[in-house]
């Protein structure tokens, strides 16, 4: 009581002792603020002249030995006055990175807030947005160290400050142009507009001016040359966007930008080895420790590539390269090799020339998404065999019309309608799962999927690598044929699982990195978890290498049949004829090949066998550098499984063998009255339980029995007529006993 009394009687001094406490903290704070300021050094201009590019990053193969590339060996970088820097390059800068550049005093507080609030919500306050100003990534770029701390951020911005005092606005801004990075070993808008357009800064379009001022966000990222092209057209959009709302150009002239095709140079790279594979290594080394450290810190960079096997895999694309554009108008290649035991990316060849501009060359095929075929079906019989279907379980192979919303008899391929066809457009009738994925088929490939369901297959293969196939509702039954989009290299660590018995290595590319004085920064151990059933990887394997199921289609002595080694392979091409592969692995190396062309253009003859001889010629020779192992026996059938499962159906070819041998005492129509689609005798979500009681209620059901009793009257009732024949009563015979 007395408190309130006291705090009622005294409120107005309390207040105002508050507010004095709080501005003599305030002048407090800022005094030393100040006298902090007082001690700091302000550079010489000269500083500004020379970028501070102290060691840069040098990358080696496995070995720690062979030098694959110096990222900045031949640094590029050519200083030209701020009249000869076209206005374009000038205007489209500020309006991407500081459009209050003519207006600040070196620091933006509106900038800074903003990106205090976004790296405060996305939990990174030190290494998110900057909220820089040109004038601060100038001092940045020239003086200040390159580290994530709130000490450098606060020099950075006092400096600023205090170096707008002394440079003129158009010279801090010609500081810029003149010392950012472009990419690689480009610094400077000078540099730039030569190496990507061939031309002075001084003379480059609009449009061209776009892409230049886009870079120096993520010059890695967003390189021309690289597999980010869309990201970099988006911010050459923004930057020709925010132009036009500043006044900087009209309406006409961002039409006509937006929608100019600009073509950039060939890009010139000295003294790189494995390039693709370098600049796939450069790309992770940015996204982890930023384009400044990889120019200034001197890192010793120790990768997983075997350069031994890279040279003959680039020999032999390039070498095999020509023949298949000449043949099959597949003009580019792309090949990876992986350990399965470790995750290590061994060989990664992204074209068959990087540096042949006719291709697009420095594009890498192996990151690019593309259409898989029929090598995504081992993904799907996995799953299969995961839920208790067995290479032993007999599925039909006949014309099917899988589209519940159209009739089983119209087998029509147009939507709403999907029936589709095998390679050959010839049907089998009933078939092993074994048979029916060795050889390829279609039918039993998309009954398949179905039986084991469309999610479940795409989290397997979610689960061994494949990060792509994200769109079930579009992808529907024709994942299975390869209606989804994988990349080459996630491919190949999909299939090393299979190589592994189920364990999947997380993909692995560096060895080891070392700072300047060789200390270890960074040595990834091998990580790897079981994403399949050993059970199940051992089938597919079996499958796959079983040189007698695939002949049918391959014959016997095709190039995927290895006498000595165990070697499991599958091929895969697209309908439109865009794509073609060959997968394959042994127990300790899985190698993954794709032929066709960058811009989807369509390939002629038989895609899917063009890829195979690439294949074969490096998988012959990486085999000599592997342990030879065997592949493990996969586990018995069990015979208690429903005979469907094991296999067991009555072979009509058998029958009728018997009929003709005079063997008339079968029961013909009995039997093919037991013939029935496998929907007929499991729950496809639990094979190896009870019989369903009411099969007809799956959707499938109709549809998949009608082909079933199709053929079933093609190949029965020839054996019913031929017992009719032989048991029809001669009238000779009987007039003779008549006698």
């Amino acid at each position: 009581m007395k408190f309130k009394t006291w705090l009622k009687n005294n409120y107005k001094d309390i207040i105002i002792d508050a507010i004095i406490l709080f501005f003599v903290g305030f002048l407090v704070a800022v005094g030393g603020l100040f006298l902090w300021v007082s001690t700091l050094e302000i550079p010489d201009l000269s500083a500004f002249e020379q970028r501070r590019v102290l060691q840069s990053t040098k990358i080696y193969d496995r070995t720690g030995e062979i030098l694959l590339y110096d990222l900045h060996e031949d640094v590029r970088r050519t200083i030209v006055p701020f009249e000869d820097i076209s206005y374009y390059i000038k205007n489209a800068t500020i309006a991407i990175e500081d459009d209050q550049f003519y207006n600040h005093g070196g620091i933006s507080i509106r900038g800074i807030l903003r990106a205090a609030f976004s790296n405060l919500f996305e939990g990174d306050l030190l290494g998110g947005q900057g909220g820089s100003t040109i004038t601060q990534q100038v001092i940045k770029n020239s003086i200040l160290e390159q580290e994530k701390k709130l000490t450098r951020k606060v020099k950075e911005a006092i400096l600023s400050i205090k170096i707008e005092k002394i440079l003129t606005k158009d010279e801090i801004l010609s500081f810029y142009l003149n010392e950012s990075p472009y990419g690689g070993t480009i610094y400077g808008v000078e540099e730039a507009s030569q190496a990507f357009f061939g031309k002075s800064a001084k003379d480059v379009t609009l449009a061209e001016a776009a892409y230049i001022a886009a870079l120096p966000q993520a010059p890695t990222y967003l390189s021309p040359y690289g597999n980010n092209r869309d990201a970099l057209e988006a911010r050459k959009q923004r930057v020709l966007d925010r132009m036009l709302d500043l006044g900087f150009i009209n309406q006409d002239e961002h039409k006509e930008a937006s929608e100019t095709e600009v073509e950039f140079q060939s890009q010139v790279i000295s003294g790189i080895r494995a390039p693709h594979f370098v600049m796939y290594i450069r790309d992770l080394l940015t996204e982890k420790y930023g384009e400044e450290a990889l120019a200034e810190k001197g890192y010793r960079v120790i990768t997983t590539l075997n350069y031994d096997l890279q040279k003959e895999a680039e020999r032999i694309v390039k070498e095999k390269a020509p023949g298949n554009k000449e043949k099959f108008n597949a003009s580019n290649v792309g090949l990876v090799a992986v350990d399965p035991q470790t995750g290590d990316i061994l060989t990664m060849v992204g074209s068959r020339d990087y540096f042949d501009e006719e291709i697009d060359g420095n594009f890498n095929v192996a990151l690019a998404k593309r259409q898989p075929g029929s090598s995504i079906k081992p993904y799907v019989y996995a799953s299969a065999f995961s839920k208790g279907y067995r290479p032993e379980t007999v599925v039909f192979d006949v014309k099917t019309q899988f589209s519940t919303a159209c009739e089983p008899w119209d087998m029509s391929n147009s939507n709403p309608c999907y029936s589709p066809n095998n390679y050959n457009s010839k049907f089998v009738g009933p078939i092993q799962l074994r048979n029916a994925l060795a050889q390829s088929l279609n039918i039993p490939a998309v009954k398949v999927l179905y039986l084991t369901g469309l999610k479940d297959a795409i989290k397997l293969a979610t689960d061994m690598g494949l990060t792509t196939l994200n769109d079930p509702d579009r992808l529907g039954l024709t994942l299975v044929l390869g209606g989804g989009e994988v990349t080459l290299l996630e491919h190949t660590g999909g299939y090393g699982v299979f190589a592994n018995e189920g364990v999947k290595a997380e993909r692995r590319a560096i060895l080891r990195i070392e700072d300047v004085n060789g200390n270890v920064l960074e040595e990834p151990e091998v990580k790897s978890e079981r994403v399949l059933d050993r059970d199940v990887a051992l089938l597919i394997s079996d499958i796959l290498s079983d040189n007698n199921a695939r002949a049918p289609l391959w014959g016997y002595n095709s190039q995927v049949n290895f006498t000595t080694r165990d070697v499991a392979a599958k091929s895969g091409s697209t309908n439109n004829s865009r794509d073609a592969w060959i997968m394959g692995y042994t127990p300790n190396l899985a190698v993954g090949v794709w032929v066709g062309n960058n811009d989807n253009a369509p390939m002629n003859g038989l895609s899917g066998l063009i890829a195979t001889p690439t294949w074969r010629e490096f998988f012959d020779i990486a085999l000599e550098t592997v342990e030879d192992k065997k592949f493990p026996e996969p586990p018995p059938l069990d015979s208690s499984l429903k005979p469907i499962l094991r296999g067991e159906i009555m072979d009509p070819a058998y029958l009728l063998s018997q009929v003709q041998l005079g063997n008339t005492t079968l029961d013909i129509a009995g039997i093919a009255s037991g013939i029935h689609t496998i929907l007929h005798f499991v729950d496809r979500t639990n094979p190896t339980g009870p019989y369903p009681t009411n099969p007809e209620r799956d959707g499938q059901y109709a549809n998949w029995e009608y082909g079933v009793n199709k053929w079933k009257e093609e190949a029965y009732g020839t054996i019913i007529n031929a017992v009719a024949s032989s048991t029809k009563p001669n009238d000779d015979d009987d007039d003779a006993e008549e006698d």
